[in-house]
């Protein structure tokens, strides 16, 4: 029940413009317990905080290794409130 109530959650805000889930799941998969091409961390495994972290610093291009570049490209079109957003949606 959690985990239909979490993804309606997403949904909605997917549908206001905010963070688009699916953009995420194509290499994180849908529950975020998938290493991104095996070199990234497990993002359900990080805190609300981590992610929005690393969410923003992303954009800002401060944060990030080998994926750094395409994790750029992902987030660059969001506002940091809507990556903040995002953030509070998965994780711990």
């Amino acid at each position: 029940m959690k985990k239909i109530v979490l993804m309606l959650f997403i949904s909605s805000i997917a549908l206001m413009g905010a963070v688009e889930p699916k953009a995420c799941a194509a290499c994180h998969n849908a529950d975020f317990k998938k290493s991104a091409l095996g070199k990234s961390k497990i993002v359900a495994d990080l805190t609300h905080a981590e992610i929005a972290t690393a969410l923003k610093g992303y954009k800002a291009g401060t944060y990030g290794g080998v994926m750094k570049a395409v994790m750029k490209g992902q987030v660059a079109k969001y506002s940091d409130a809507e990556l903040e957003t995002f953030a509070q949606t998965i994780g711990k």
